[in-house]
């Protein structure tokens, strides 16, 4: 069985939404017959000034509708011309999907109505204040509403494809197309668009090395005197440094990793909990549970229902 898949592109949008999730299906593949569409087809050119040859999009048929992302997403959102084409395609196609603000055009043709959805955390703002009838995520990788996709900025956009081949084709396939693509398989659509490690953005190396060598050691004891070890540093001044470049203490920044990476497992599978709290470095669930509290507002189990929920 082979499936038509139609990546919707439009002046100003942004190159890789196209083609991280058009390489995804393409190494997937003789499954899966490609297509880049636009209003009136021909070169389309993207914000970074790389034309894209195109055919018109109107009167074709897809298994599965991609819309990307970028500048002229937003701005086409503002017209009716664009959502209209947008809704008219999806009316004709079994399964809808957006890559970072390609998800202003679906809410702008009404598909988002009633629905959650996500997209690059800098806008998901703005999509909620425009489009209220749509309950936003901006802090997820992709959500599945039904037969509608929505995901993150940019590089989600390859996530949402092995996403969706893992829908169509199993988890076998999806896997050996993350391992062809050299990206991990697959960052789960509950996952945070933020990285603990990410948001501490430590100035020197040396702090930087510590956070490194804390996250490949996570199941083992990170007294600060190993940390500052791995940073070539005393206890006392490692401490300091590391207080003033990233604004709080290393036993804090060393339960975000651990919560972080707990819940990576919990919202992508079926670990049992108190296994997970373990391998991660917490000595015991109920203390996996606190931190859970404190920086999700949730508790682990929740999550891990609220992650089901969204998988059915």
């Amino acid at each position: 069985m082979t499936r038509n898949i139609g990546f919707f592109v439009f002046p100003q949008f942004q190159i890789l939404d196209l083609t991280g999730p058009l390489a995804a299906f393409q190494v997937a593949g003789a499954e899966y017959v490609l297509h880049v569409i636009s209003p009136d087809g021909g070169l389309v050119t993207s914000s970074a000034g790389l034309e894209v040859m195109t055919k018109p999009a109107v009167g074709q048929h897809f298994d599965t509708l991609v819309v990307a992302g970028g500048y002229g997403a937003r701005l086409g959102s503002h017209t009716p011309a664009l959502p209209a084409l947008v809704k008219e395609i999806a009316e004709r196609s079994r399964r809808i999907a957006s890559v970072c603000t390609g998800a202003f055009l679906l809410a702008a043709a009404g598909i988002l109505d009633g629905r959650r959805a996500t997209t690059h955390w800098r806008r998901a703002g703005d999509l909620q204040k425009r489009f209220p009838h749509i309950a936003v995520d901006g802090d997820r990788i992709f959500v599945k509403d039904g037969s509608i996709w929505t995901s993150a900025g940019i590089t989600a956009g390859i996530d949402l494809a092995l996403a969706l081949i893992e829908e169509d084709l199993g988890l076998a396939a999806a896997r050996a197309v993350a391992q062809e693509l050299v990206v991990y398989h697959r960052r789960p659509g509950g996952q945070s668009q933020f990285s603990a490690m990410l948001e501490l953005e430590p100035d020197s190396d040396r702090v930087r090395r510590a956070l490194v060598f804390a996250r490949e050691h996570l199941h083992e004891a990170l007294p600060v005197e190993r940390l500052a070890e791995a940073a070539c540093l005393s206890p006392r001044q490692f401490g300091r440094a590391f207080r003033a470049e990233t604004g709080e203490t290393p036993a804090k920044a060393v339960e975000r990793l651990r919560a972080e990476a707990a819940r990576v497992r919990i919202e992508s599978g079926n670990e049992p909990i108190e296994s997970i709290a373990i391998s991660v470095g917490f000595t015991d669930p109920e203390r996996m549970r606190r931190a859970f509290l404190r920086l999700y507002g949730q508790p682990p189990q929740a999550l891990k229902r609220a992650a089901r929920a969204l998988r059915v």
